[in-house]
């Protein structure tokens, strides 16, 4: 009997998943990837005003904080290990933090103002992605 048999159909399933988990965990990648860019367009935009600067560094760290726990949750499927439940969380942090540092962002300029709202917007879609994944990925 094969190995794959033994370990049981839903825990094959949720390893690899279903074509909607599939589109979830894509699109959380994805997200991370505009998130990450949507930022550093926006600290472009900040120029020298460091506090705005120092804010949209905090976010950035929290992207990449989510993109860490990512690819420990990739190479724990790949192996067929079940995806560590601290690296969702840290997915999950990291978006927080994100967030919060864009959302304490104040500005008078409108290209900062801009920026910030496209990367709040690409967070904000990156982390709906997250919650589908946690949702269809079982």
């Amino acid at each position: 009997m094969p190995f794959i048999h033994l370990v049981g159909q839903s825990y094959q399933k949720r390893q690899i998943g279903d074509l909607q988990c599939n589109v979830a965990r894509l699109q959380t990648v994805g997200g991370l990837s505009k998130s990450t860019k949507a930022i550093q367009t926006a600290i472009t935009a900040a120029g020298s005003d460091s506090a705005t600067v120092s804010q949209l560094q905090t976010a950035a760290q929290g992207i990449s904080s989510a993109q860490d726990g990512v690819k420990t949750i990739a190479e724990a499927l790949l192996t067929l290990q079940q995806a560590p439940a601290a690296a969702r969380q840290q997915v999950e942090d990291g978006l927080t933090a994100a967030s919060s540092a864009l959302s304490s962002v104040s500005s008078s300029d409108s290209a900062v103002t801009s920026a910030v709202s496209e990367a709040q917007s690409a967070v904000t879609s990156t982390t709906a992605a997250g919650q589908k994944v946690v949702a269809d990925c079982k």
